[in-house]
């Protein structure tokens, strides 16, 4: 695959993306996760690039948002779709879904939909999804108690880079390798010409270790499971909470992690605690048995009935006289038991078995002196085996464990994406229950439904209510309204024209993003663009103005099978000047296959001026209630709405009996 070829991605894009282990795999599902392990690909990027890669592959130019207006309609549905979403990852991972104008990626999308509807977003589920994230890759992992050695110094470039968790040592011959095994639990030794060595210590010869780095340096993958532990057990939870079927055994994978702790130390293994403890405890209990036999030939000398005096005696031997010669001579029984009580005291404490415990019998020793003193030599010894052992039983446990986790490794990374991409269809199933959404129905191209003999384009919308409204959305009236082709909408000041464009915007664009509508039924042909023109601010200026006419000049020069919404565009100059220019725009427009709205205040002008039948539809106020205006807000068709000030004129000649306004009145 091309990957420059993808919208929105260069040169360093792409080889970042030719880093993965199958990239077109990760762009051909849109898989977010996997091109974020791409180098330098954030989240957010990595969404960006996946929604490129499905453009692509639908063949989908895009560019249905063609005014900024449109684009805001568009963020702030992603707003209200990612307000939903628990993870950050699903928030980003909602960018993906973008206004499509092909059917095949709109038909894409319904399919996924369909199955978000279904979703419960509990609060159990929601709360397991809460500690639930994209999972890391650890680095700077260094193993301190192994090393690897070889003869060869392209070998040893290849060990540096294959496996940078060992120091790598160059070696001359066995006696080397000797020395090594002195300093180090284990040496792996890469050259096969050492096979059948006699070396003491741990020596390994696996010429072939670099091809499988992970048998070598088992904490790699615990490492991995250790960093992730908590978004896994979140991820089972996730799975338990939803009812999702896991792609892996959950109870085999949480008992991986439980004999692992956070820094990927084996757990749960008594004999490796044993050894742990040993080699953490020798010091103290070496110190504390040399106490042991201290008072014991202590208290042995004050008994002893001897011709001097047993504190006498005590107070010689300490001063230094002739101290060999008494203990031989008096205390050599006791010298023995109390020697004896030292051992007793570091096998007990410590827990030691076999040869350790013979080891522990050269600690203390020799000729009888007091007070008795630790052999600094056998200390080191004995330390230095239980070392050993202890990080041989803990490598062990590790290539074990390793093993064991390898084999769930593949079904753990499925298991955090599926939780993951469930958030998305969580929030897109929030979204459509928090506003009382329905899949809309598409026609003409047979998107989503059967052919249509229809091919004007248009919508029809059945109690569409707009989520954008500053008021709670209950309280949100409800607005039929259906358009083929082009139309003038009229209604009165405060009428709800300008929440109606927002709201037709707002349900082409949703539709066309794959998901459900905020309507009890929506119908609408698939549009190529949407052009949406919100109210002028003010009468623009000679330049402004020029430059809105060549804006709408591109447009009417434009590709069929759009939809234009414009609001009110008879602001930008004087009233009789705008009128003539709308109906010139809407009779370029009717020569198209294209639907339009416009709002105007000047329906009644733009009717006649045009060379073209306009329809004109209307949002009617029913009157004025203690100076408010009563408003039917569904348009009516067919219909031109009388404005506010008929309104009140009318208002005011049903209250007064007067002439006056009675003759304005008849002026509407």
């Amino acid at each position: 695959m091309a990957f420059e070829s993808i919208p929105g991605v260069g040169e360093k894009t792409a080889d970042a993306l030719a880093a993965l282990d199958d990239p077109e795999t990760a762009l051909q599902q849109g898989d977010v996760l996997t091109l974020m392990d791409a180098p330098g690909i954030s989240e957010g990027r990595a969404a960006t690039i996946a929604r490129g890669a499905i453009r692509q592959r639908h063949d989908d130019p895009g560019g249905l948002l063609a005014t900024e207006q449109a684009r805001e309609l568009y963020d702030s549905i992603l707003d209200l779709l990612q307000e939903r979403a628990v993870t950050t990852y699903a928030e980003k991972r909602l960018k993906t879904l973008y206004p499509a104008t092909k059917a095949s990626r709109i038909e894409e999308v319904r399919a996924t939909v369909e199955d978000a509807l279904r979703r419960e977003p509990t609060p159990e589920l929601r709360a397991a999804l809460a500690d639930v994230s994209p999972l890391d890759s650890p680095s700077g992992l260094r193993v301190r108690e192994r090393c690897v050695a070889t003869t060869d110094a392209e070998r040893y470039a290849a060990a540096r880079e294959a496996i940078p968790e060992l120091s790598a040592e160059v070696v001359d011959d066995g006696h080397d390798i000797e020395e090594l095994a002195r300093s180090y639990s284990t040496v792996i030794v890469l050259d096969e010409a050492f096979a059948g060595g006699d070396f003491s210590g741990d020596v390994r010869v696996l010429p072939d270790a670099l091809a499988a780095p992970a048998d070598i340096v088992p904490e790699r993958l615990l490492a991995f499971f250790a960093e992730n532990r908590a978004t896994l057990l979140a991820a089972v939870r996730v799975h338990e909470a939803s009812g999702l079927e896991p792609p892996l055994d959950c109870d085999a994978l949480t008992d991986g992690l439980s004999r692992v702790d956070e820094d990927g130390t084996i757990v749960g293994d008594t004999e490796l605690q044993r050894l742990t403890t040993a080699v953490d405890d020798l010091d103290a209990a070496v110190g504390t048995a040399e106490s042991v036999a201290n008072d014991h030939l202590r208290a042995a000398i004050k008994e002893r009935d001897v011709t001097i005096e047993g504190q006498d005696f005590l107070s010689l031997v300490e001063q230094g006289a002739r101290v060999d010669s008494l203990l031989a001579r008096e205390l050599d029984d006791a010298f023995d038991a109390a020697l004896q009580k030292a051992h007793d005291h570091l096998v007990d404490s410590l827990d030691l078995t076999g040869h350790e415990a013979e080891l522990a019998d050269h600690i203390f020793g020799g000729e009888p002196t007091f007070p008795v003193s630790r052999r600094d030599d056998a200390v080191s010894r004995l330390k230095t085996e239980l070392t050993s052992s202890r990080d041989r039983r803990a490598t062990e446990l590790k290539t074990d464990l390793a093993a064991e986790l390898a084999a769930l490794k593949p079904g753990a990374e499925e298991l955090v994406r599926n939780a993951l991409e469930l958030d998305v269809e969580l929030a897109i199933a929030a979204f459509a229950r928090d506003f009382n959404c329905t899949m809309p129905e598409f026609v003409g191209d047979a998107v989503g439904s059967e052919a249509d003999d229809a091919t004007t384009p248009g919508f029809r919308i059945e109690g569409g209510r707009s989520p954008l409204l500053d008021v709670d959305f209950a309280a949100v009236e409800p607005v039929d309204y259906s358009v083929d082709g082009v139309t003038l909408l009229s209604g009165v000041n405060s009428g709800g024209k300008t929440s109606l464009l927002d709201l037709v915007g707002l349900i082409v664009i949703a539709a066309q993003m794959g998901l459900p509508v905020p309507a009890t039924h929506a119908r609408l042909t698939r549009f190529s663009e949407l052009h949406y023109y919100a109210k002028s601010q003010g009468t623009l200026d000679a330049g402004a103005f020029e430059s809105t006419l060549r804006e709408f000049g591109d447009l009417v020069a434009g590709a069929d099978g759009r939809l234009v919404l414009v609001d009110e565009l008879e602001s930008i100059t004087e009233p009789g000047a705008s009128a003539k220019l709308i109906a010139g725009i809407l009779e370029a427009l009717d020569r198209q296959e294209t639907a339009a709205v416009f709002v105007s205040h000047l329906a009644r002008e733009i009717r006649e001026a045009a060379a073209i039948d306009v329809a004109v539809d209307g949002i009617e106020a029913e009157g004025l209630v203690d100076g408010e205006l009563q408003v039917n807000r569904s348009p009516v068709k067919e219909h031109l709405a009388r404005s506010t000030p008929e309104l009140i004129v009318e208002k005011l000649a049903a209250d007064d009996d007067g002439e006056f306004y009675e003759s304005l009145l008849a002026k509407f």
